[in-house]
């Protein structure tokens, strides 16, 4: 006989604590070999295909696509320690064998953080061997354990007059306290009554359309003609997953960054120049992306103030000794900012070529968490959209961006003379708690005079 063994949704790391189902990669029945991928799941951080670590045949799935699921929530059973599965596709696995403990070949180690076969007893589920007696009863099918009640949460210190609520991701709890939402008052529609996201938000989009009635006192129904709910050309879409990921970074960041922005022109023409000789001479190609970040990069060493962090509560600055240099890049799922490791200990061509396999793993929509997180300073080249200037907002929890526009030929005076050159604009928005404006203008001014001679940037390294 078969045992059969519940495989959660483990933890993804980075402190993400729920993800969607994307695209089911298995069915019931299906036979699965240890670290086979068996759904591809979207975080707030990229997209992640999950390794079973258990080898047998799938008897559930639990959640459709398009469910959230907190971590911890079951994903699937499967049956091991069976015979194999029959020819009809093995949808049931052969009964009357006495169970078995799953050997060290039907378990991988590591799954992804903080899950695996090597994790601790109480995540696996055990099989009682069958009594004498209970042997002689014909063998049934066997069936998914029974999915374990969810973690019940006490909302403002009471059960209240719908008893204790079900709910396990501290989000919903948060987005249900931000818009005044009492968890009491809802029904869960996951397993067991757990209240989702999804509640949450119905909840809410009721409690707006509700504030919504005229207060003229028209009886005229919510929804009518003259509401925007009603009309079939409104499109909704949902603020979750990348899209969510960001509202949520930025609002953070605007809440609680008092920010600063300066700016400044700057003579592009002679790193125009040096480029198109760096390139001119074989070998690999340097973007210019990649020069800028050199740029950046010594400009950091020059005042490392603006590679740093606040920890509000404890009151400290912490000034970071590594730079992990963030680069906004914009895909079909939206904007994602892919960080590049070491940036300091880096060329020109690693620079161009580490951009390049992230840019094109952004597009791809295979960045993973840890490709996502850990910046130190952020380099946002907005002029590939054809704008010349921004005042953008600082990717908490880092401590400054520098925005670069579009380098186009313009009117400058250069050595005397009034000649057409190659300009860009430079802006850095920057933490004020972290330094005053001599420091960013310090900072901004030794950027702009790189730009300007690149052999500036040659004298300081």
């Amino acid at each position: 006989m078969a045992q059969v063994l519940e495989f959660r949704l483990p933890d993804l790391g980075e402190g993400l604590t729920e993800a969607e189902i994307v695209h089911w990669l298995v069915e019931v029945g299906d036979v699965v070999a240890i670290d086979q991928p068996v759904v591809e799941v979207e975080t707030a951080k990229a997209m992640v295909e999950v390794p079973c670590p258990y080898g047998g045949v799938v008897t559930a799935r639990y959640g459709e696509e398009g469910t959230e699921l907190p971590v911890g929530a079951p994903l699937l059973t499967v049956a091991v320690g069976g015979s194999e599965p029959a020819a009809d596709g093995g949808r049931e696995p052969e009964q009357g064998a006495a169970p078995e403990a799953p050997s060290a070949d039907e378990g991988s180690g590591n799954v992804l953080v903080g899950y695996g076969t090597g994790a601790p007893a109480a995540r696996r589920r055990r099989v009682r061997q069958a009594s004498p007696a209970a042997a002689a009863v014909p063998a049934t099918p066997a069936v998914p354990a029974p999915v374990p009640a969810p973690v019940v949460a006490q909302v403002n210190g009471s059960a209240g007059p719908a008893g204790p609520v079900a709910v396990v991701s501290p989000l919903v709890r948060r987005l249900a306290r931000q818009n005044g939402l009492d968890l009491r008052t809802l029904s869960g529609s996951g397993r067991e009554g757990l209240i989702l996201r999804s509640d949450v938000e119905q909840a809410i989009r009721r409690a707006t359309a509700e504030t919504q009635i005229p207060a003229s006192g028209s009886t005229e129904p919510v929804g009518t003609a003259g509401s925007s709910n009603a009309r079939p050309d409104v499109v909704r879409v949902p603020l979750r997953g990348v899209r969510g990921a960001v509202a949520d970074k930025l609002s953070r960041s605007r809440h609680e960054i008092p920010d600063a922005t300066c700016w400044v022109d700057a003579d592009a023409t002679e790193l125009m120049v040096a480029r198109t000789a760096m390139n001119a001479a074989g070998g690999p190609k340097i973007s210019l992306l990649a020069l800028l970040a050199r740029i950046c990069v010594a400009g950091l060493a020059r005042h490392p103030e603006l590679n740093s962090t606040v920890d509000a509560a404890a009151r400290e600055i912490v000034r970071l000794p590594d730079v992990h240099l963030g680069f906004a890049a914009q895909t079909e799922r939206g904007l994602v900012v892919p960080v590049v490791r070491d940036a300091h200990r880096r060329d020109a061509e690693s620079l161009s070529a580490e951009f390049a396999r992230l840019t094109e793993a952004g597009r791809s929509g295979t960045l993973t968490p840890g490709d996502l997180t850990g910046g130190t300073f952020t380099l946002n080249n907005y002029g590939v959209f054809g704008v010349d200037g921004s005042t953008p907002i600082i990717n908490h929890p880092e401590a400054a961006m520098l925005g670069v526009g579009r380098i186009i030929p313009k009117p400058w005076v250069h050595r005397g003379e009034l000649a057409v050159r190659q300009v860009v604009q430079l802006s850095l928005t920057f933490d004020h708690r972290v330094c005053d404006g001599g420091t960013a203008g310090g900072f901004l001014r030794y950027v702009a005079d790189c730009v300007e001679n690149p052999a500036v940037l040659l004298r300081t390294l």
